[in-house]
């Protein structure tokens, strides 16, 4: 992560973060890093589908695609940038090792990400299959995937 904020902050960019399944893993890992505080603007923990709307998340999204989706974490990523204006935004939800009888794919432990670059109006968008036995190993596998991410959109 130490290379992500350096690299935001060489950039001039900051980023914000809307976090579900990880519930602010991924924030807590950028406030780990000395200087995050000149790039990192605002992380919020909509777990709840009420929350994730009233942050800007279309409901009609979450009823066609499910909050389980590469839409719905589009729409939290895009969304956050927005309301944090800030240059980059993730959104990050789905399961981990745990069914949802709401889950309308039926497919499990799979996290959706997305990454909102607004300066380019362009999404960068993962599906990670989590695999591991405990749920904080696999928030860590997330974040491992979404910081190779980060780098690799930043060093374009």
């Amino acid at each position: 992560m130490k290379e992500v904020i350096e690299l935001l902050n060489s950039q001039n960019k900051t980023i914000s973060t809307m976090e579900s399944c990880t519930g602010g893993f991924l924030a807590n890992a950028i406030t780990n890093i000395e200087g995050a505080s000149e790039v990192f603007k605002f992380g919020v923990v909509p777990y709840a589908n009420e929350f994730k709307v009233k942050m800007g998340v279309n409901p009609d999204i979450i009823r066609e695609f499910s909050v389980y989706s590469v839409e719905t974490a589009q729409e939290m990523s895009k969304n956050i940038a927005k309301f944090a204006n800030s240059n980059l935004g993730v959104g990050i939800t789905g399961e981990l090792n745990r069914e949802d009888h709401y889950n309308m794919t039926k497919e499990n432990n799979l996290v959706y990400v997305s990454i909102y670059d607004r300066d380019q109006d362009k999404f960068f968008n993962k599906v990670i299959k989590v695999t591991k036995s405990s749920r904080i190993k696999n928030k860590e596998l997330v974040i491992k995937e979404i910081i190779k991410e980060l780098k690799s959109i930043l060093e374009k």
